[in-house]
């Protein structure tokens, strides 16, 4: 069977990739040409591990601009498309819905076709998706993955759960068959409806906010206490107990990135849709940014003699070029204006967005590793 792969983007190309090893034929659509050039040239620039490698490899992949071509002439079809926040909170589907109606516009025999939405939508959104499709013969299935930037290959070849909403039993066995090719282990499965997968997805993370959260509150009241140098230990001792574990539960920067801050407010927009105030949410959404206030004044107070600040990374997640809600970007960016030397040692495409910011076009914000002479604060939470 050709799999289909609407969007080949961070996730997607990740996913294609890994499909195509799986032992399918694989064509992927996007709407950069050169992207589509370089794919199809199996040359490409990326900070994601393994995915030049893995494209170097490829036998049976294809790329096109086309998604006519997808829909024509592949049966299971993923779509990997953008869904930016509104500024309510919730996600903007628009990308999605311009592939549903590439479904419509098509002249191909669409009936036992499938359509897997895998990027992050409102609960609800899929059943919209399946009510347009049904005349057609198409089901719409939601299958989302659970990754973070600078770990997708890793992360999805090691899933603790594949999480299949709306999938009938034929089309559940041959998504099954397909995601055992690719883990490196048998994974837990999750099988609901669309709605309420769509909600887990986006519960998971606000779940992670919560603890990365918790794990700041209490790093904060131990720095109140004057127990700096216990902070870990603490936080490893909670962890150990079975009921919370330690995944995640670490003192740091605060949570950030393209996913976690945007799902916790997407979470709140859809609580709030159906009646119920999600106080929590809000609660943790404002103690992480308040948390980025209290790093700043903590390093200002240890700073006694007005050394520069050295950061090892600015990006949201070290091996990673994505600058979208870094806590320590936001620290960094507070310190120069609180006239603070800063240095900064990041991979070349951070250096290059940074550069690009007209808020640093400050003589103070140095690149590179700090001279061995200069006594520098190194801030590496």
């Amino acid at each position: 069977m050709k799999i289909g792969l609407i969007g080949a983007g961070r996730l997607g190309i990740c996913l294609a990739l890994l499909i195509e090893r799986a032992g399918y034929d694989v064509l992927v659509s996007d709407i950069r040409p050169d992207y589509v050039a370089g794919l199809n040239k199996k040359q490409i620039t990326t900070e994601e591990p393994d995915v030049q490698w893995l494209l170097r490899q490829t036998e049976r992949f294809e790329a096109t601009w086309d998604n006519q071509r997808v829909i024509n002439e592949c049966d299971f079809i993923i779509c990997l498309v953008a869904t930016p926040s509104r500024d309510d909170g919730s996600y903007n589907v628009d990308a999605v819905w311009e592939v549903v109606e590439d479904f419509k516009d098509s002249e191909a025999k669409l009936n036992g076709k499938t359509l897997v939405v895998g990027c992050t939508t409102n609960p609800g959104d899929c059943e919209k998706f399946q009510e347009h499709l049904d005349y057609f013969g198409v089901s719409v299935v939601y299958n989302p993955e659970f990754i973070a930037q600078g770990t997708i290959v890793n992360d999805l070849q090691n899933a603790d759960m594949v999480l299949i909403g709306g999938a009938d039993d034929e089309t559940y066995e041959f998504m099954q068959e397909m995601y055992n090719r690719i883990q490196a282990r048998p994974p837990r499965w999750g099988r609901m409806s669309t709605t309420a997968a769509e909600l887990v997805k986006i519960a998971v993370n606000c779940f992670v906010t919560t603890k990365i959260s918790f794990a700041n509150m209490v790093g904060e009241v131990m720095i109140g206490a004057g127990l700096d140098g216990e902070i870990d230990t603490v936080l490893r001792a909670i962890g150990d107990d079975s009921r919370i574990g330690n995944k995640y539960l670490k003192y740091g920067y605060g949570f950030g990135g393209p996913c976690l801050p945007r799902d916790n407010r997407a979470f709140a927009s859809f609580a709030s849709k159906v009646g119920v105030k999600y106080n929590l949410g809000d609660t943790t959404d404002n103690f992480n940014k308040e948390h980025a206030k209290f790093l700043k004044n903590y390093y200002i107070k240890q700073n006694k003699d007005s050394s520069a600040f050295y950061f090892r990374y600015v990006s949201y997640k070290p091996g990673t070029d994505i600058l979208t809600e870094s806590q320590q970007y936001r620290l960094c960016v507070d310190l120069l204006y609180e006239g603070y030397t800063c240095y900064v040692d990041d991979v070349d495409s951070i250096i290059a967005q940074l550069k690009q910011d007209p808020r640093l076009n400050v003589t103070r914000l140095k690149f590179g590793k700090p001279p061995e002479h200069e006594h520098v604060i190194e801030i590496n939470l």
